[in-house]
């Protein structure tokens, strides 16, 4: 039997040298119109599908849905009634199709596309091709990417085909089924959602041991920090667990989102570094040092960072691997780190902290280094709930702090230092488990009380945590010094006893919502005291996260 391969695709740069790579092995090539003017103009010799199904109809509009046509596609190969069929139809038996689709899903996210334009780009001949292929076991190739393997694999004898085609069956469902998702989506405004993703890695096991199997699924995104499209390059270390890529996610979320506030109110993103355990920030500094700001970062909980995993927006040298190594470290100890993720590192900075079996990870991300307020991640966010799921836009509301309403010194928004620490005391306290209280001094967090169920025990617990840390930085009992910090609330005090717990141990600048009930008894209360209020409406500003 003659072997046959049908060709037609919407983005036709490049199928020639597949095509010429299939007629170089024996195959015949059948396409459709469109694309058989193309690969003649780069002198491939097929076979126009409308000799045998006819000329398309309706302006193009249907060209390959025809019974003849998906009767080469949907024979059995091992069935004799089939070949004898097409015979007396006069018809070939395609064995390999190579299929996209119109571009239906890049018109849904543009942001001047009309009803008329995604009817437009909706395909239907190609989807359904791709689906009788894969029915008819024939060898599918929706991806352009899988070209040059098709051809390798086809040299090579096409050697365990049931296994080789079944994955490629596979991946055009899969792409069929995202497409369709996307256009049912756009169709109901949105009634109509789900999740469809591309295993990438399989984890050793989920949260805990018992939960397996786990895997990371990646999604349709161009987004330079996404983490399933493997833009965050393993340079050491062995794999990423379940619990080190959530934690890795949560990172990206307060390291942009600090960004994204010096980028709005300040045009200038200095260096960060962010320590997390459990996805909350255990520490997070800024500076224009990289080293200090590893200092700062540590010394924000030198206790809870070990073990933990840190995100910077700058090259991890041989410099900044001392610090993180030895900084308030006892003499002859190293830190231990779980994962530490920058925009690149030093060879020599990665053996200096590695660890014994490769539990310390490092993933190079570039995008990493140029960081800004266009580094939020703007797509929707899911979460399963039993028998569904929750859908929500993501967290990017960013504040710029001109905008605030000042209950108190007016003149504390004008102050530089000031303003750094209020960004960054609310990129960390929105991006942490609500309910939550963030102390932050000097460029540095120094208390994070985080996931209570009051704001009188958050506050109690970020400013038991700064006195914790200040003690086991100084290696004595001690208390923080607060006064000059910056506390942020992740949303309205509902009564005045939150902020005394904080103003009593000195804290004078609180960022907080309004919306309140008690709202005048709230800024009367800490006025009196001499403290002042940030305030943004809570519809707008409010930081609550991970429910």
């Amino acid at each position: 039997m003659k072997k046959v391969a049908f060709i037609s695709v919407f983005n036709k740069e490049g199928v020639e040298k597949f095509a010429k790579g299939l007629v170089d092995l024996g195959w015949e090539i059948m396409s459709s119109s469109g694309t058989a003017k193309y690969l003649k103009d780069n002198g491939v010799s097929c076979t126009d599908l409308s000799s045998f199904v006819g000329e398309p109809i309706l302006g193009h509009r249907v060209v390959s849905l025809s019974r003849e046509f998906y009767a080469m596609l949907l024979a059995r190969y091992d069935n004799e009634e089939d070949k004898k069929e097409l015979e007396k139809l006069n018809l070939p038996f395609i064995s390999l199709v190579c299929c996209d689709m119109y571009p239906l899903i890049e018109e849904i996210e543009k942001k001047d596309t009309t009803y008329e334009k995604v009817l437009e780009k909706t395909d239907i001949g190609g989807p359904t091709m791709l689906r009788a292929a894969a029915k008819g076991e024939r060898i599918v190739v929706c991806d352009k990417n899988d070209r040059e393997k098709v051809l390798k694999w086809l040299q090579d004898d096409e050697i365990d085909a049931k296994i080789f085609k079944r994955a490629l069956a596979a991946k055009a469902e899969y792409i069929v089924s995202k497409y369709c998702m996307a256009s049912a989506e756009y169709l109901s405004d949105g009634k109509y959602s789900g999740l469809i993703g591309e295993a990438t890695s399989i984890c050793k096991y989920g949260e805990n041991a018992w939960q397996t199997p786990a895997m990371l699924f990646k999604t349709y995104t161009t987004d330079t920090l996404a983490m399933a499209n493997k833009n965050f390059k393993r340079v050491a270390g062995e794999p990423m667990s379940y619990n080190n890529m959530a934690d890795l996610d949560r990172l990206l979320q307060t390291i942009t989102h600090i960004a994204g506030g010096f980028d709005l109110n300040t045009k200038k993103v200095p260096f960060i570094a962010v320590g997390v355990k459990h996805g909350n920030p255990c520490g997070a500094a800024i500076g224009e040092d990289s080293s200090e700001v590893l200092e700062k970062m540590l010394s924000g909980d030198l206790r809870a960072i070990f073990g933990g995993l840190i995100m910077t927006n700058f090259k991890i040298g041989e410099k900044e691997a001392d610090t993180l190594l030895t900084f308030k470290m006892p003499e002859g100890k190293r830190r231990l780190l779980d994962g530490i993720f920058a925009p690149e590192f030093e060879e020599n900075a990665i053996e200096k902290l590695k660890r014994k079996g490769d539990k310390c990870r490092f993933l190079a991300n570039e995008a990493l280094k140029n960081l800004s307020s266009n580094s939020l991640d703007k797509s929707f966010r899911f979460r399963y709930l039993r028998g569904g799921f929750l859908k929500q836009p993501n967290y990017t509301f960013v504040p710029n702090i001109k905008e605030a309403t000042v209950e108190g010194d007016q003149n504390i928004i004008k102050q530089d230092q000031i303003i750094v620490d209020l960004i960054l005391a609310w990129a960390i306290g929105c991006t942490s488990n609500s309910n939550t209280i963030t102390i932050v001094k000097n460029g540095k967090l120094i208390g994070n009380g985080v996931g209570q169920q009051d704001r009188v025990g958050a506050a109690k617990l970020a400013i038991s945590r700064a006195d914790d840390a200040a003690s086991v930085l100084e290696e004595k009992n001690i208390k923080a010094d607060l006064v000059g910090a910056i506390a942020y609330s992740d949303s309205f005090f509902p009564f005045p006893d939150g902020p005394k717990v904080l103003i009593e141990r000195g804290i004078k600048i609180i960022f907080t919502t309004s919306g309140s009930v008690n709202d005048k008894d709230v800024i009367e209360s800490c006025k009196v005291e001499g403290a002042t209020l940030i305030m943004f409406p809570d519809k707008v500003a409010r930081g609550f996260a991970w429910h």
